[in-house]
């Protein structure tokens, strides 16, 4: 990966973006029983591994997986925590093996099973099914999240050009969680009890086959939400890393941070969703930007007590800002349909964008084979069963598909 370099400006943006992944980053932890520090770790050593895998082209950071929760519990509860761990490794090298896959297959064939109807529907159902936890946040106490909801629309919309207007995400969270305070609902009690330097709680995995099938089949589901999130990535910042740095070497980097997770008995990491949103809202679409995150995810892990003052976040302060950021991930969905130009005058488009958008909306989550299928993973693979078969003949030519003289990406 090359050093890029750096300003204050992407300093302060980069603390942004801690902000911004906080929420899944503490709260998978504490849902599953796994240290928050390690997962904190592990979630900043994630992110500069994909960076390096992915040559830091791509503005990405990688979080806790909410996809991987049940498992972990189920497995924690039966076999014990670091069978947990050991599944999540395996999970990660799932991810290897699909990246080889896709590698041999090629990007086109994977483009025509994943067309802009498909990816931008899925981009849309990104923050629709974002939504309710923000209004679930939000609903905590709605005069503090409208606040923070107006704070971040004023200072966007009338300070776009300015610095301030790409610090909307951070002034608003810090103007909302000033006046939470005297509402008497800011908690600061864990600040105090937590220590100011700490090393984190790492244990080292242990296997078994029980353990690593119910846990490691989830990669599958989380993969469609990878290619999701991947593309909605570059339709925020117009480049296509679905070619370059392609999807191979996302999946690649994404699969070696979970496993690294898995390591050191961390949570499973995943590209993660609010930061597109984050990306849309304050324009700043620098790697190096989610570089500096990483590192500030990492000195958390080291200094519990900072990491608490971002706990104590109130959570209508999260959801108010939440509105914003969610919205502007479905927003682009439907920019990108509109800027690619879908014919939503052909009814096969219609059936595939409306099937999508009901069922991932709708919250339909499908056990199949013992593994749970998200809402975003059944809506993806309704869209993609879909256009197989109003496409068949035009993606199923096994000259192209099977062409292993493509050069080494």
């Amino acid at each position: 990966m090359k050093i890029q370099s750096f300003d204050w400006k992407d300093f302060l943006m980069g603390l942004q973006y801690l902000f911004v992944a906080s929420g899944a980053t503490i709260l998978v932890p504490i849902l599953t029983g796994i240290p928050v520090s390690v997962c904190l770790f592990s979630a900043g050593v994630g992110t500069i591994i994909f960076h390096l895998i992915t040559k830091g082209k791509m503005p990405v950071l990688l979080s806790s997986s909410f996809a991987f929760i049940a498992p972990i519990i189920a497995v924690s509860e039966t076999y014990g925590m670091q069978f947990a761990a050991g599944g999540i490794m395996v999970a990660g090298l799932v991810y290897l093996l699909l990246a080889m896959i896709i590698y041999f297959i090629g990007l086109d064939f994977i483009l025509k099973l994943f067309p802009t109807t498909v990816t931008s529907t899925m981009v849309i159902l990104i923050g629709l099914i974002l939504a309710p936890v923000a209004i679930s946040n939000a609903s905590t106490n709605w005069p503090i999240a409208i606040a923070t909801f107006t704070f971040g629309a004023l200072i966007k919309g009338f300070f776009d050009e300015h610095i301030f207007g790409s610090l909307s995400v951070i002034l608003a969270i810090i103007l909302g969680f000033l006046i939470a305070i005297p509402f008497g609902i800011v908690d600061l009690s864990s600040v105090a009890t937590a220590s100011i330097i700490a090393l984190p709680d790492f244990t080292l995995p242990k296997f078994s086959i029980e353990a690593i099938l119910i846990i490691a089949p989830v990669a599958i589901v989380t993969f469609l939400e990878h290619f999701a999130d991947v593309s909605a990535v570059s339709k925020v910042v117009d480049k296509n890393f679905l070619e370059n740095p392609g999807v191979h070497k996302t999946l690649l980097g994404d699969g070696l941070a979970t496993s690294f997770a898995g390591l050191i008995g961390g949570c499973p990491n995943t590209t993660y969703s609010e930061n597109i949103g984050a990306l849309e809202m304050t324009g700043v679409k620098k790697p190096v930007t989610l570089q500096i995150t990483a590192v500030f995810l990492i000195v958390l892990a080291l200094l519990p007590k900072l990491a608490m003052i971002l706990h104590a976040i109130p959570a209508a302060v999260v959801g108010g800002i939440s509105i914003l950021l969610f919205g502007m991930i479905s927003a682009n969905g439907v920019k990108s349909l509109v800027s690619e130009r879908v014919d939503m005058k052909n009814f096969h488009n219609m059936v595939i964008v409306a099937s999508m958008l009901i069922i991932g909306a709708g919250g339909t989550v499908v056990d199949m084979f013992g593994i749970e299928f998200s809402s975003l993973a059944v809506a993806a693979l309704t869209g993609i069963l879909l256009n197989l078969i109003f496409n068949f003949k035009e993606i199923f030519n096994f000259k192209e598909i099977f062409n292993f003289d493509h050069p080494i990406r």
